[in-house]
């Protein structure tokens, strides 16, 4: 007598579950900096003012990463918030620091934003550069 078998493309509606889609990489702004973003939109008398945040060539590392306000978001942009603060970060740049979480940190280096980047390989001693 042979065992009975079981397709293994069968379904029992009753005890599976629909895949999730995975969740797309983002980016973090953390309270600090979002705190620090409100104080610099207020010297500059403009809620609007957004924060950019983008990786250019260069640095001791490869990369480096930078920071600026922005009152509009451009056609490639992605857009983070934080409560009322928006981050905005290019394409381009989203490919290196997708999944990063930027804080601002004030100690004995001094007070700066700076860029968790789970994506880095290697970083320089200021934080400021990187390599993938």
């Amino acid at each position: 007598m042979t065992s009975p078998t079981t397709n293994p493309t069968t379904i029992n509606p009753a005890t599976s579950t629909t895949p999730t889609a995975p969740t797309a990489p983002t980016m973090i702004l953390s309270d600090n900096a979002a705190r620090k973003v409100r104080r610099l939109r207020e010297d500059e008398g403009d809620d609007g003012l957004m924060l950019r945040v983008y990786v250019t060539g260069g640095g001791c590392s490869g990369f480096s990463y930078g920071f600026d306000f922005a009152s509009e978001m451009g056609e490639d942009d992605a857009s983070f918030s934080n409560d009322d603060v928006n981050m905005v970060v290019d394409s381009l740049s989203f490919q290196y620091l997708q999944g990063s979480t930027i804080d601002y940190v004030e100690g004995l280096e001094g007070s700066r934003f700076v860029v968790d980047n789970p994506n880095a390989t290697t970083t320089c001693g200021c934080g400021s550069s990187f390599s993938i």
